[in-house]
């Protein structure tokens, strides 16, 4: 970041947390803050199961929240996968709530204390891809152990007439295909995009207010009202795409099982 300007980009450099680079065989291993971040939501994860798993006959406010985001969950499954699904619950309950909280720590306002700074690891199209490409060998798998190679049957519509199927066939396969790629790039732009204008308003809201002149008082106080404005849609965005995550992972786990 140059003097007096802010690099919206800057929040998503991965740096290693000790400050200097580890190097074993030629391979950087060094514990970096988006490694640090990712043990975070994985220990808040295990924290709100072992919370709520106290199985006591009149439950708390903690056990009914996580009896209800389990609920939640096999809802969706048994809705999108159907029979055979529930055995699925488990990873997209992790899907799901992984991304969710990795999304909502990413937006946290640690900045205001100093030395402190959040990192969102989903607005990193690498660990989207793992998450994305990591759900669509499921799906692989699941469909070639079940089915063989009837499973490629699913790239023949039913009824589609015979003379079409030269077309039908790639067309079909290109669409499966792409599903991975989709998955990660949605979820890496809706959360980075969030993001920088979170700090492009922020850097409206301090050049204004240090700009000394009445406009760049009304620029602050407009663009603070931004951030409150964008903070808000930014949570529902966490929300929503850690469920269009979950929900189209249900959907084509339900091709792999059930084909058409």
């Amino acid at each position: 970041m140059s003097a007096g300007k802010i690099d919206p980009m800057e929040q998503f450099k991965v740096e290693p947390i000790l400050g200097r680079h580890i190097d074993l065989f030629g391979y950087d291993i060094s514990f970096t803050n988006s490694a640090l971040f990712m043990f975070v939501v994985a220990a808040l994860l295990f924290l709100f199961m072992v919370g709520g798993m106290q199985r006591k006959l009149i439950p708390g406010k903690w056990q009914l929240m996580v009896e209800g985001a389990v609920g939640f969950i096999d809802s969706m499954v048994n809705v999108n996968i159907g029979k055979g699904g529930k055995k699925f619950a488990p990873y997209i309950f992790s899907l799901f709530f992984f991304i969710l909280f990795a999304n909502l720590v990413g937006v946290l306002p640690l900045a205001v204390l100093p030395g402190l700074h959040t990192f969102a690891v989903t607005s990193h199209i690498t660990v989207t891809a793992v998450l994305a490409f990591f759900s669509f060998g499921i799906v692989l798998a699941v469909g070639l152990i079940k089915h063989g190679f009837k499973f490629f049957s699913l790239f023949v519509p039913h009824g589609a007439p015979g003379w079409l199927m030269p077309v039908i066939i790639p067309v079909e396969l290109v669409s499966f295909l792409v599903r991975p790629f989709s998955l990660g790039l949605r979820l890496f732009v809706a959360m980075t995009a969030g993001h920088i204008l979170l700090e492009v308003f922020g850097s409206f809201v301090v050049q204004g207010f240090t700009s000394g002149t009445p406009l760049g008082g009304v620029v602050g106080v407009l663009s603070f009202a931004m951030i409150v404005g964008v903070s808000a849609l930014e949570l529902l965005v966490c929300a929503i795409q850690a469920y269009v995550f979950a929900l189209l992972t249900s959907l084509y786990l339900h091709d792999a099982v059930h084909l058409h």
